[in-house]
C-alpha cells in the first residue's frame, strides 16, 4: 500500500545532481561520495559505539543523524539515506547481522528449493520497512532543502546471491549453481524479490525521496 500522506518538504536550493540525472548540460559535475555516510566519520563512530549497525538503520532518527554528517562536513550535491541493501531479505524473514571486521552474515541462508518456503512471500514494505520511509521523511526535513536526498536498494540478482551464499563471496558458486541446477526456483526468487524492490522504491519516493539507485553489485559474477 502506496502512502498517501503529502508532506510539506521545503524548497529544494540546489537540484544540481537531479539535472544531471535527466542529462541537461549542467555547470559542473555534481559531487556525492558511495558510502558517503559511514565508517570513515569519527562522528559516526561515535554513533556505533552505542548503536550496532542495523538499529541505526531501523531507527528513523539515528538513520538521519547519520545521513546529515556528510553534509555538515563537506560541500556535496546530495545525501543519501543511511540504509543497507539486506534490509529487502530481512522484510522477507531472514536474518541477517553485521559482523565485525567480517560484513553481513545470514546464520541461515537459503541452503535448498524448500527454503523459499520460509520467506514472507506477502511482505508488505510500507509497514515491515516503514522505518526506512520514516527516516527519508525526517532526513528530507533536516536537510532544509540543501541537497536532494538519495534513495536506494539492491538489486535481485545480488540481493538473491547474498540469501543464498550466506554473504559476501568472492566467487558465489552457491548462487550461480542454484541458476544452472534451479532455474524454475531461481525465477522464482528472482521475481519475488523485483516485487518486493518495486514496492519499496515507489514508497521510498512517496516518503521524500528525489532520486533512486539500485545496486546491482554481483552483475559482474554474471559473465561467461
Amino acid at each position: 500500500m502506496v502512502r498517501n500522506k503529502k508532506e510539506n518538504f521545503p524548497v529544494l536550493k540546489n537540484d544540481l545532481i537531479i539535472r544531471a540525472a535527466f542529462g541537461e548540460v549542467v555547470e559542473r559535475v555534481p559531487v556525492w561520495i558511495m558510502r558517503q555516510a559511514g565508517r570513515y566519520l569519527p562522528e559516526y563512530q561515535e554513533v556505533r559505539k552505542k548503536h550496532d549497525f542495523f538499529t541505526i538503520c531501523q531507527t528513523p532518527e539515528l538513520a538521519c543523524e547519520v545521513t546529515l554528517q556528510p553534509i555538515r562536513r563537506f560541500n556535496l550535491d546530495a545525501a543519501i539515506i543511511f540504509s543497507d541493501i539486506l534490509v529487502i531479505p530481512q522484510a522477507l524473514g531472514m536474518e541477517v547481522i553485521m559482523k565485525a571486521g567480517v560484513g553481513p552474515v545470514f546464520p541461515d541462508p537459503l541452503h535448498n528449493v524448500a527454503d523459499l518456503d520460509k520467506l514472507n512471500i506477502n511482505v508488505d514494505v510500507s509497514e515491515t520497512l516503514n522505518y526506512v520511509f520514516k527516516a527519508l521523511t525526517l532526513t528530507r526535513h533536516r536537510l532544509e532543502g540543501k541537497v536532494p536526498l538519495i534513495g536506494f536498494s539492491g538489486a535481485p540478482w545480488t540481493l538473491m546471491a547474498y540469501m543464498i551464499e550466506g554473504g559476501g563471496s568472492k566467487t558465489l558458486s552457491k548462487a550461480k549453481k542454484w541458476l544452472y541446477t534451479e532455474p524454475d526456483a531461481s525465477h522464482r526468487l528472482l521475481k519475488l524479490l523485483t516485487r518486493v524492490i518495486s514496492a519499496y522504491m515507489i514508497e521510498q519516493v512517496a516518503a521524500g525521496a528525489q532520486l533512486l539507485q539500485v545496486f546491482e553489485s554481483s552483475a559482474e559474477y554474471l559473465g561467461p
